[in-house]
């Protein structure tokens, strides 16, 4: 069974809500600017491209999972290595919650508390054991899914 998910930076609750609060601030401002001529014009002008940057986020892959044979294979952005996990040394596969907090910012092989973390956006995760203990926490928005792709692949 293959998985395959592209999740998207621009669908990040944290950055978005931050971005649009951002823009919003400079709509205001500029509609309250008394002299719009000199300083209320670049209010506008930052506010619509924080929007046009806003916009163009939705169309960036920040994290391709995909399970093909038996390897989970994680890839970033442009720069960022690839990290590819044999599904034969994984010990245990859950569905979990990714954290109780609704704003989280977007990782990718984060090393954190004894986790390597991979999120974009989304509530729900799959957290892999391997045999040495490393724990894996994978933020999807198919998390059944993904659970029964590693599971069949740790079969094959």
């Amino acid at each position: 069974m293959n998985f395959d998910e592209k999740q998207r930076l621009g669908f990040n609750a944290f950055t978005l809500t931050f971005r649009l609060a951002l823009a919003a601030f400079c709509y205001v401002a500029y509609y309250f600017t008394t002299n719009r001529q000199t300083d209320g014009d670049l209010l506008l002008w930052i506010g619509n491209i924080i929007l046009i940057i806003t916009v163009a986020m939705f169309f960036v892959v920040h994290l391709h999972t995909q399970v093909i044979a038996n390897n989970l294979v994680i890839t970033g952005l442009w720069t960022m290595k690839k990290v590819k996990i044999n599904l034969k040394h994984i010990k245990q596969a859950i569905v979990t919650d990714y954290q109780g907090y609704r704003f989280n910012n977007p990782t990718y092989n984060l090393h954190f508390k004894g986790t390597i973390r991979f999120y974009t956006h989304g509530n729900k995760a799959v957290e892999l054991t391997d045999n040495e203990g490393l724990k894996y926490l994978i933020g999807t928005q198919h998390a059944d899914a993904l659970l029964a792709a590693i599971n069949a692949g740790k079969v094959l």
